[in-house]
């Protein structure tokens, strides 16, 4: 909870990309310099095109999370590099304000190349989150009045295929 005003100090456009990752299969993780983005099948390499964790009728990956951007300094709260748990897995970690109010659903975000929009879908902190960071983490996400700051950042869909570089900045459109 100390740390809130910190992590609600984000800046809250013109967000540097400052990590990627692509999660090829379960608990597996990679951290490329650039991912392609497409509508059509997400990202290349990503598990998201094979074992989405939110489907569409048709068992195909709902496109409302094909890219989570978390913020930098929640992940500095959770996550050290060499830590024996995974890292989270988010795709994209930029020093951004992801609270509803700064990015309400609908949202555009020119990143790279790419556009994404910003997802109906509440990210939670899924029961990983919570046995790899802790009950405590995963309770400040949902804690009341939470919610609504997203402290566990924010689900994309994408809505203009792009490439996303590290360095690229994330601006609103």
């Amino acid at each position: 909870m100390a740390a809130l005003p910190h992590v609600l100090a984000a800046p809250k456009d013109a967000a540097p990309v400052l990590q990627l990752c692509l999660r090829p299969d379960y608990g597996q993780r990679a951290f490329p310099d650039r991912v392609t983005l497409t509508r059509e099948g997400g990202i290349p390499g990503e598990r998201w095109a094979k074992a989405p964790w939110l489907k569409l009728a048709d068992g195909t990956g709902d496109p409302r999370i094909q890219v989570s951007i978390l913020p930098k300094r929640v992940l500095d709260l959770v996550w050290r590099e060499g830590d024996a748990e995974p890292h989270p897995g988010d795709t994209i970690i930029a020093d951004l304000d992801t609270s509803l109010a700064n990015l309400p659903e609908g949202t555009l975000l020119a990143c790279g190349t790419a556009v994404l929009r910003v997802s109906d879908v509440f990210n939670d902190a899924c029961v990983k989150w919570k046995v790899r960071y802790g009950a405590e983490a995963k309770d400040w996400v949902v804690a009341p009045g939470h919610p609504e700051l997203r402290l566990r950042g924010v689900l994309c869909s994408i809505e203009r295929d792009g490439e996303v570089r590290l360095g690229d900045v994330i601006c609103k459109l």
